[in-house]
This record gives C-alpha cells, structure tokens and sequence, in this order.
C-alpha cells in the first residue's frame, strides 16, 4: 500500500461524500488543478485504496424497508465448512453485509427484505440451510440512525 499524504487523504475523503464529482470540482476541493488531480485519482484506483463506486439506494423506495441483523453460529470451524458457508453468504442476494467475527458468534449479516412474512421464508430456504450452522439470533432494525458515512480520513 503506497503512503497517503494530505492531498490524497482530502480526494479520498470528498470522493466518500460525492462520488459523481467532476474532476474539476474535485480538484478545486482539494486544491490542485485537474490534471495532477485525475493523476492522484488513478493511482488511488490502481493501488486498491478506491475499491469502487456506486450508488446508494433508498431500500424502502426499492421495496425493500426491513433490516434485520443476524449472528450466526457454526458448529465446527473446519476449512472446508467455513469456505462452504462463506461462498453461500456472498451467493444470498438478502444478505447484504456479512461480517467474520471474534467472540461468541461466528458471522454478522445485515440482511434486507421486503416483509416479516419474506424474512420467516428466508430463514427457512436460506438460513437453516447453511451447512454446519448451530444457531442464529436475530434483531430487526427499528429505523436508521446514521447510514454509510465517509471513514473518518484525517489529515495528519
């Protein structure tokens, strides 16, 4: 990983907040002119420091207004069952997010779904049937509070 100075720190922090920007209007944020701005960028995207763009879709206007939060357990951690269940995670379009964890739990997924009624046939079709799993809980969300922000870059 190259080392970031400010003026990369200030395009990764204005490309968070606004995607779409023209790279005139993100050279003038951050203080350089066009050309040695798009330089910046590119290297940015060849290093893997930006991973990609996309937009950030309202789930109740798509249908889909129910977020529920599900740990999930397995009952061994043995190679072959953790690849199996990691590819089925990233296979469940429900499951948004999913995250490895330390502690109690083995997985955290964010799931979305269009009803309480489509999260029950969820459970049974996906879910439960993930091999080796031992148990799951699961919290619905009630409402946001704060959606995907920016990763608090700081200048040094």
């Amino acid at each position: 990983m190259r080392d970031l100075d400010d003026i990369d720190r200030r395009i990764l922090l204005e490309l968070q907040r606004d995607g779409r920007l023209s790279n005139q209007e993100l050279a003038d944020r951050v203080g350089l002119s066009p050309s040695p701005c798009l330089r910046r960028v590119r290297l940015l995207e060849e290093a893997g420091v930006i991973a990609g763009y996309r937009a950030v879709i309202d789930q109740e206007s798509v249908g889909l207004p129910i977020t529920a939060f599900v740990r999930i357990t397995l009952q061994s951690h043995e190679h072959d069952l953790v690849e199996q269940v990691e590819q089925r995670l990233r296979e469940v379009p429900e499951i948004v997010e999913a995250y490895l964890l330390a502690g109690d739990q083995d997985y955290l997924l964010k799931v979305t779904v269009a009803s309480f009624s489509s999260y029950e046939d969820f459970t049974r079709t996906r879910l439960r049937t993930i091999p080796g799993l031992a148990s799951m809980q699961t919290t619905f969300a009630f409402a946001t509070t704060k959606t995907v922000s920016p990763l608090p870059i700081r200048s040094h």
